[in-house]
């Protein structure tokens, strides 16, 4: 059903192949470029869902491809970081195993009639990773820039490692949402277990 969230979901689908394009591709501007194609994704990931929410046109393709367009997204983006030697594998193993269980979990209470519950902390695990995400790209994008203050943030960020320690508070606040969902929903876990 094309209704304009699942539109805009699908836009968000289609645009990381071009995002991770410009992470890695070395014309002028192609970071910045990166950045600019990311935040805009985000901003469509917020507004699309509040829309059908708001104007009642949620559907079951929504609710199925807005969290897969999620992850696409952000996995890309993580994978490219650690392909670029910015973070390590291991981190990208914990985000990607945390998503699979949690999305295991729930396909497995909606075909037993349980609705997931989530917490305010776990909604908040998407805004976490987006953050480091685009505090990623915005310290890609100094470099190409040539001012002189831009070159010294970025040396100030890649001395003290910030990318790799904010990407690994990141991580543990990821595995934390997901103990999260289990201890909110243990109750229909156990249910379903007996």
């Amino acid at each position: 059903m094309m209704t304009l969230p699942n539109i805009l979901t699908f836009f968000r689908i289609l645009i990381t192949p071009v995002f991770i394009v410009c992470l890695f591709e070395d014309f002028p501007g192609a970071h910045i470029w990166a950045l600019f194609l990311f935040v805009i994704a985000s901003i469509t990931d917020a507004y699309d869902g509040y829309y059908a929410r708001k104007n009642d046109m949620v559907t079951d393709t929504g609710r199925f491809l807005d969290p897969l367009a999620d992850k696409i997204l952000v996995s890309s983006a993580f994978i490219s970081f650690a392909i670029m030697g910015l973070i390590d594998f291991w981190m990208v193993g914990l985000i990607l195993f945390r998503d699979l269980f949690v999305t295991g979990l729930r396909i497995i209470m909606t075909r037993n009639g349980f609705t997931m519950m989530t917490s305010q902390i776990a909604k908040s695990k998407t805004g976490v990773q987006l953050g480091i995400i685009i505090f990623t790209l915005i310290f890609l994008s100094l470099k190409g820039l040539g001012w002189v203050m831009s070159n010294e943030i970025h040396l100030f960020i890649l001395e003290y490692e910030l990318v790799y320690y904010f990407t690994a508070v990141a991580v543990f606040f990821t595995l934390y949402t997901g103990i999260s969902y289990v201890q909110d929903n243990h109750k229909a876990i156990k249910e379903i277990m007996n």
